[in-house]
């Protein structure tokens, strides 16, 4: 049986193992390429070079290795989705991603690279377009099942510290996830440009430097993961200009001051800015102390690789990590289920 006019192929949440099979580079047509939950091994095979029209690639939970392949930025110039999450995948973020300007979910998280976050991320231009500009990315791939539109696309994405699964509203979601490598260097400030970018997780890396202070310029972002790693300084004040965000995670680096008085930031949980230097609300101390100098209740119990860390919430962020309790959103379109590898 010949499939040379395939558009989307969906093995996901088998038990396949192997690597890829060659033969799928004759799909010259397809559009969407679902491999997630397997156990296929080595590298990501350059015959999906020959896949031109490819709008996702999915090959997330594998045990895929070697270097991300460069040629993805080249030979794939529709790409919108690109997860290669929880895999085995080591070295350098090609700057060759960069020439995705359709990618709107990237996601990189829970494998072993290393190095900067390249500054010409700025060039991503899908994800510094807000949504409401007349630049809206066309995601349109939906069959008809006895007379009603199902999406052959969906995304698990952790935004906001949980998983939500996306289906007929993904093309409204715009997410960058390098959580849990060893990601070193500072938060380039090319960041700051995607203003379109709703869910930024840089967390569980060696980063090192200050929040960029035009954070505030990404006025489009709901969530912020920048948890565990060394960064230092006072969190800027442009943050206050992210009226959209409601989840935001500062804990375990190495931040001082005073939090800033912006109701965004006071209505967190405390644990939010745990395993840092800092005061005001919501943490207890209320900066009265030592000439409005925080002091040092919330900064961890134990010192490790220049972060200091408390263990108990340690265990409770990992343990959440972990876990896969699935939780029904109220919304059809949107599922949520605990922290787990995007899409």
């Amino acid at each position: 049986m010949k499939c040379d006019k395939l558009k989307a192929l969906n093995l996901g949440n088998n038990n396949f193992t192997n690597s890829i099979p060659a033969s799928i580079g004759s799909l010259t047509l397809l559009k969407s390429l679902h491999l997630y939950y397997n156990k296929f091994f080595g590298n990501l095979t350059s015959s999906v070079r020959n896949c031109e029209k490819l709008v996702t690639i999915d090959v997330a939970e594998n045990e895929f290795s070697g270097s991300i392949p460069s040629w993805i930025g080249h030979r794939c110039s529709s790409l919108m989705i690109l997860s290669l999450c929880t895999n085995n995948f080591h070295g350098h973020i090609p700057e060759e991603l960069c020439a995705l300007t359709s990618l709107q979910i990237l996601d990189l998280s829970h494998n072993k690279l290393f190095g900067h976050i390249p500054r010409c991320v700025k060039n991503l231009s899908a994800m510094a377009t807000k949504n409401n500009s007349n630049h809206q990315m066309n995601f349109n791939l939906s069959t008809y099942f006895y007379g009603e539109a199902v999406p052959l696309e969906s995304a698990l994405l952790v935004i906001m510290g949980k998983i939500r699964e996306y289906s007929t509203i993904l093309q409204l979601v715009k997410s960058i996830d390098f959580s849990m490598n060893s990601i070193s260097g500072e938060i380039p400030k090319e960041v700051t440009s995607l203003q379109g970018l709703q869910s930024l997780n840089l967390s569980y890396n060696l980063l090192i430097g200050s929040i960029p202070e035009n954070v505030g310029f990404m006025g489009s972002l709901e969530s912020i993961d920048f948890s565990v790693n060394q960064l230092s300084g006072q969190i800027p004040l442009s943050i206050s200009s992210l009226t959209f965000l409601n989840h935001l995670n500062l804990s375990y680096k190495n931040l001082i001051g005073k939090i800033p008085l912006i109701t965004q930031l006071q209505s967190l949980n405390a644990s939010s800015f745990f395993g840092n230097k800092l005061c005001g609300l919501p943490l207890t101390d209320n900066c009265s102390k030592n000439g409005g100098k925080p002091n040092n209740e919330n900064k961890g119990s134990k010192y490790t690789g220049g972060v200091e860390v408390d263990w108990f919430y340690v265990s409770m962020a990992l343990g959440f990590v972990i876990g896969f309790w699935i939780v029904v959103h109220t919304n059809p379109s949107v599922k949520v289920f605990d922290n787990h590898c995007t899409v």
